[in-house]
């Protein structure tokens, strides 16, 4: 492979002022980021300390191999929702490595609103367990809840993908062989009870869990019986009267490292293989990404210097080069892994879309996963191109992408907009991760395309019934509309919503891109067999 020449001068007055701007974003999202990790208020968070318990981030910590990285998940779900009363919607999920072996952590955090869910919670939650399945890896469940948060009971509890999905989830991957183990840490009420119930292996912590279908409340609203928390459903009444527990743990710690030891008797199972060879650092300082990344979205980014900075020696073997030149395309190699990559360098053409497709093709074939790095306007518009069958075109795109049964993950780097978020596998198109830099932007079009679609809309209307907008009329609906667009389609609207698996520092995408690889390993990959093409 050849190794991709910089054409950036990052001692310009441009880049340095792109920099500049962009260091603002980065510490914005950072110090969010630092808030929501502080788990719930002071006050919470001294009650449950003063209890003998740990924190939900120390208690992964001990549970993940020493030296060995967390990859968290939608760690600013719910944010600027709910008046801030729901940090990281009030559960950690994402991938760590115990005894070797890639697993995915649900973690309640009982700071937080006593570990109750809210509607971001379920699908936290939920997303967590099809990241599990994608990538067959065993689940550990670390349960401090207290269940539904009453107030959102309609937005939790009846339909498919809420509350009752976990334990449907538990069992479908139970039966393909995918260990759900459990560790009741704290309370674990009404629905709840059935994280450890349906569990292989559960272990409960002494004076601390309690796992009850009703808590003492209800049982003495039902029948009138009086008992303690303890009494009812406690660590000795679990696992030595009821049997619902199957592991007696002194402290936190200990249902930790007894967690740790049923790992060690899990089955290993057969890999994908991959052509990984010996990592090697980017040619060029992923600090470069940082006057480069585009904080002005109008601005054109070549994203072969994204790419530089991103893959191994920055190294990249570019597949038709000098044809469709408004996507790149090629193979190269992150920390070791091979890797297709599919970026955006401008609008989609119908040769755009082909070259895509073809590429597409080549990494199914070779069992290469494929990087979408999108930075996206969306499809060319016009007479003209409409002519030449763009709609075809695109959709054989799109087909593609759909049909590739290789692990995709996206990047959003710059914009994500229209049908272009869905050619480049975007969330409804299954990546196995999603993620979105901080200067990223989402919505179905650019704000101001936005505003004059819908202020000729408007005219039009008027004009039918003889009348006209005012000046003034129409710079406030132009205004309206902007301010809505720019807030909805900021990285953070999109995931506080899980639109996405999470907001993540430029320098980072290389690590995480090749922790999802490693992940994806797990599963061999099905052969992909792809629909009918429109000729």
């Amino acid at each position: 492979m050849y190794r991709i020449k910089s054409k950036i001068k990052t001692d310009s007055p441009e880049f340095k002022k792109n920099q500049e701007e962009f260091m603002k974003v980065l510490n914005e999202y950072k110090e969010r980021l630092a808030k929501v990790k502080k788990g719930g208020s002071e006050r919470a968070v001294a009650k449950h300390k003063k209890r003998g318990k740990l924190l939900a981030r120390e208690r992964i910590d001990l549970l993940v191999d020493a030296n060995t990285p967390f990859m968290e998940l939608s760690a600013l779900a719910a944010n600027d929702q709910f008046d801030g009363q729901f940090p990281s919607a009030g559960i950690i999920t994402g991938i760590g490595v115990i005894q070797g072996k890639e697993t995915l952590i649900i973690a309640n955090d009982a700071t937080v609103k006593g570990g109750t869910y809210i509607k971001e919670t379920i699908k936290k939650h939920v997303r967590a367990q099809e990241v599990a399945m994608e990538n067959s890896l065993p689940c550990v469940y670390m349960v401090d809840s207290g269940g539904v948060f009453l107030p959102e009971q309609a937005n939790v509890f009846p339909d498919k993908y809420d509350f009752g999905r976990f334990f449907f989830n538990q069992a479908r991957m139970s039966a393909a062989g995918l260990p759900q183990i459990a560790i009741v840490m704290g309370s674990c009420t009404a629905g709840g009870a059935y994280v450890p119930a349906m569990s292989d292996e559960t272990i409960i912590v002494k004076e601390q869990g309690t796992i009850f279908i009703g808590g003492p409340p209800l049982v003495k609203a039902a029948t009138g019986e009086e008992v303690s928390a303890e009494e009812l459903g406690g660590a000795d009444v679990h696992t030595s009267i009821s049997g619902v527990a199957d592991h007696y743990a002194e402290d936190d710690k200990h249902a930790i490292q007894i967690c740790r030891n049923i790992f060690e008797t899990l089955e290993l199972k057969e890999k994908q293989n991959l052509d990984i060879s010996e990592p090697e650092e980017p040619f060029y300082d992923p600090k470069e990404l940082y006057g480069i990344a585009p904080t002005d979205l109008k601005k054109p980014v070549d994203s072969r210097e994204i790419i530089a900075r991103m893959v191994d020696g920055s190294k990249f073997q570019e597949f038709k080069a000098r044809y469709a030149p408004t996507i790149v395309t090629g193979f190269a190699k992150i920390m070791g892994f091979p890797v297709g990559i599919i970026a955006n360098n401008g609008v989609l053409f119908s040769e755009t879309s082909l070259k895509a497709a073809h590429f597409i093709e080549l990494c199914s074939a070779r069992n290469i996963p494929i990087l979408f790095l999108q930075n996206i306007t969306g499809f060319i518009v016009g007479k003209e191109y409409e002519h030449k069958g763009i709609a075809k075109d695109g959709a054989k795109f799109v087909h593609a992408v759909a049909n590739a049964n290789v692990p995709k993950f996206t990047v959003v780097f710059g914009g994500s907009f229209g049908a272009g978020n869905y050619a480049m596998a975007g969330r409804a198109y299954e990546p196995r991760f999603l993620f979105m830099w901080p200067n990223a932007k989402i919505s179905v079009m650019g704000g101001e395309q936005a505003a004059n679609v819908l202020i000729t809309v408007k005219q039009d209307q008027l004009k039918a019934k003889g009348k006209e907008m005012s000046q003034e009329d129409i710079d406030k609906l132009r205004n309206s509309i902007l301010t809505k667009y720019e807030h909805e389609g900021s990285a953070y609207y999109s995931t506080s919503r899980l639109w996405d698996d999470g907001i993540i520092d430029p320098t980072d995408t290389r690590k995480i891109i090749a922790m999802g690889i490693a992940t994806s390993l797990n599963k061999k990959y099905p052969e992909t067999k792809h629909g009918i093409f429109r000729m």
